[in-house]
């Protein structure tokens, strides 16, 4: 047994509800704090024996994705990649979240398992935020998540590698109390989505340093005050950037702006994304069909479902109060996708380039509020300039 200075309610199945408070300093699990896990204590030795069987079931879960399969670089062997960016090894395991009490812990932190998502969700019900105390929550984490971004966006130069973003993002969102939302996320390794080039969506980040000439896109997501906050953006890698791939993030960009000026209360969802298409079109661009944008607050995922292509089924019309993420991810060549062996990054079928823009936004009476718009103090793209 370890000691602990905090006052401790029983969590043993067996006497859950005793509530007995200030527990012996020696009743805390050794092993959960070994681990970093949420402080763990038992009425007595006897309770503690009497439901160790169920209670190591947690220590199992964490060590299981302490050391994550989809870090495992061997499911590559024999991979016939679509194009030229290859995974580099990954320098160092999952990181964990301190657990202070300080921060709110999404349920799927220690299993990876978001069952609280999964279970509204089957409702279908679209989530309104009203009440004002809950609108600055959500305010509150989305400008967290803007800070985060930027700070993301400023470290994208030759040489840098997607390790040490993650790495900053991580330390960045756990410093202000919040949890980076990726982290464990059905089991996602980081902290932080970064994908490269051909990367569509999901890029796990790795060790391969960033190259003059790529462009990175760079999907922070941070939970605070009971909110998430969902937010992407694609910078171009130092100097030397060819016109196609300036044609497509631009354009990319657009189609995301497109969007948001076509929301107000009464537009049906599945009219977004004809929005998002014309504006690809007039750019030889396609948008890719296997993702789309989502209601998010206090789920990271939650309805409406809103396809960035046209003629789709998507159900629902924007109501005042309705918080959701539009994201177009848009290709320079064929819209079809691939998920590399890693399980999670998903790549462009042709190879070709691939880019996305995300805000997470609130209908309004007139039109949206982009929760997480650009400040003056966030980087330049400098393809809008050029």
């Amino acid at each position: 047994m370890t000691s602990s200075s905090s006052t401790s309610i029983c969590v043993a199945i067996s006497c859950e509800g005793c509530g007995k408070p200030d527990l012996p300093d020696t009743l805390g699990c050794p092993q959960c704090a070994k681990l970093d896990l949420p402080p763990a204590y038992f009425c007595s030795q006897d309770c503690f024996k009497a439901n160790w069987s169920q209670h190591k079931k947690k220590h199992k879960q964490v060590q299981k994705w302490r050391t994550s399969k989809h870090l495992d670089r061997s499911v590559f062997a024999g991979y016939k990649f679509t194009g030229p960016l290859r995974p580099f090894p990954a320098t160092m395991d999952m990181r964990p979240v301190p657990l202070s009490g300080k921060i709110d812990l999404p349920d799927w932190a220690v299993t990876g398992i978001p069952e609280i998502e999964a279970k509204a969700n089957r409702s279908g019900a679209i989530p309104v935020v009203s009440d004002p105390a809950e609108l600055e929550k959500l305010r509150t984490s989305c400008r967290l998540g803007r800070a985060t971004l930027d700070l993301a966006g400023s470290m994208v130069k030759p040489g840098v590698t997607p390790e040490e973003i993650d790495t900053a993002v991580h330390d960045f969102i756990v410093g202000n109390n919040a949890y980076p939302s990726p982290l464990n996320y059905r089991n996602f390794p980081r902290s932080v989505c970064i994908s490269v080039n051909e990367v569509v969506c999901h890029g796990i980040p790795d060790s391969r340093p960033l190259e003059n000439g790529d462009i990175v896109n760079v999907d922070v997501t941070c939970y605070i005050g009971g909110y998430h906050a969902d937010l992407n953006e694609t910078f171009l890698v130092g100097d030397t950037c060819d016109e196609d791939t300036k044609r497509l993030v631009r354009g990319c960009y657009e189609s995301l702006q497109a969007a948001i000026a076509f929301c107000r209360p009464g537009v049906m969802y599945r009219e977004i994304g004809g929005v998002i298409s014309a504006v690809a079109k007039k750019h030889n661009l396609s948008v890719v069909r296997s993702y789309c944008g989502h209601g998010v607050g206090k789920l990271f995922h939650c309805a409406p479902n809103i396809p960035h292509y046209e003629r789709n089924k998507a159900v629902g019309t924007m109501r005042v109060g309705h918080v959701f993420t539009i994201e177009p991810m848009i290709n320079l060549g064929s819209h079809h996708d691939v998920t590399w062996p890693d399980g999670w990054t998903s790549v462009t079928a042709d190879g070709k380039r691939s880019a996305q823009f995300e805000h997470t936004m609130i209908v309004t009476e007139t039109g949206v509020e982009v929760l997480t718009a650009r400040t003056p103090q966030s980087p330049p793209f400098r393809w809008d300039v050029d």
